[in-house]
C-alpha cells in the first residue's frame, strides 16, 4: 500500500514538475517562434507574441495534469518544444 502511494505521490510530482519547468519553457519557445515569424512591425510581433504565450502556460500546464501518465505529460512538452525550437531554427534565430 505504501509503495502505491509513494508511486502516486512522485507521478504527481513530476507532472507539477513538467507543468512548471516544461510549460516555462514551451510558453517561452513559442513566444521566441511567434515574433520571429508574425508579420508586422517588431514592437508588434513581441507584443502579440508575449500574449500568446500568456495562452500556451495554461494550456501546457492543464495538459500535463490531463495526459494519462507522467510520461506522456514529458514526452507531449518535448514534441511541442523540438517542432517549436524547429521553428525557431528555420526562421534563423539561433
Amino acid at each position: 500500500m505504501m509503495q502505491i502511494l509513494m508511486h502516486y505521490r512522485l507521478a504527481v510530482a513530476s507532472r507539477a514538475l513538467a507543468a512548471i519547468g516544461g510549460g516555462y519553457a514551451v510558453s517561452s519557445l513559442a513566444v521566441t517562434a511567434l515574433a520571429l515569424i508574425l508579420p508586422g512591425h517588431a514592437v508588434d510581433r513581441v507584443v502579440a507574441a508575449t500574449l500568446t504565450g500568456l495562452v500556451v502556460m495554461p494550456c501546457a500546464v492543464m495538459w500535463c495534469f490531463a495526459a494519462s501518465t507522467a510520461l506522456k505529460a514529458w514526452l507531449g512538452l518535448l514534441v511541442a518544444g523540438l517542432l517549436l525550437g524547429a521553428i525557431i531554427w528555420l526562421a534563423g534565430g539561433v
